[in-house]
């Protein structure tokens, strides 16, 4: 059994959206932001960073894992799907993964942050964060012209991380009419149930 310690957030929904497509049991524990549970002390022995997700393996010793990136490699390689075993299609996938962990992710969330949540607004910041989400974006076109995931002929880890994060474009009003593969790669993995069903952990209440 896995313990999932999440919210609604891109990074929360990699964890819930891998854990459906393995399907695999887990129990689901919403995190509370505005209570600031993500810095308890309880929390910070499963995460020391204070962020989520998390999960604890009950069946190895209630082992714990931070970081979405970890996770998803962690889990991978405990089931044995999303992640290929030949050494050059593993680093392919992981290097996908990398690039959403060191790219995709921080850079869209400082635009998300900059756009709509600073209380002020900033344009070099909101111009700089946009600019360079809209580079990554066709980096990820450019990829997927030449191949129908990611990593390669079939989904992987390094998918389950993207999506979410282009899903959640339109904090920033990003549109895909100009990365016409990411769109069409975007729809397909959002009509999978898994993704569906992902995207929608923490349940609200």
């Amino acid at each position: 059994m896995i313990e999932l310690y999440t919210a609604g957030t891109p990074n929360g929904k990699k964890a819930s959206i891998m854990l459906e497509e393995l399907g695999i049991p887990y129990t689901v524990h919403p995190i509370d932001f505005s209570k600031l549970e993500q810095k308890e002390e309880w929390y910070l022995k499963i995460n020391p960073n204070g962020r989520i997700p998390a999960i604890v393996d009950k069946e190895n010793g209630d082992f714990p894992v931070f970081e979405s990136g970890a996770i998803l490699i962690y889990l991978a390689e405990k089931y044995g799907k999303f992640l290929p075993k030949d050494p050059k299609e593993r680093s392919i996938a992981i290097q996908w993964l990398m690039f959403q962990m060191g790219g995709v992710g921080p850079m869209q969330g400082q635009a998300n942050h900059f756009v709509k949540f600073a209380p002020e607004k900033i344009p070099y910041a909101m111009n700089r964060y946009v600019d360079e989400t809209k580079r990554l974006y066709s980096v990820l076109e450019r990829r997927l012209k030449e191949s129908e995931y990611l990593a390669g002929s079939e989904l992987s880890i390094a998918d389950i991380a993207t999506w979410p994060w282009v899903k959640a474009r339109s904090y920033i009003d990003l549109s895909l009419d100009d990365y016409p593969k990411l769109k069409v790669w975007e729809e397909k993995l959002g009509a999978r149930p898994a993704f569906i069903k992902g995207s929608e952990v923490p349940k609200k209440s």
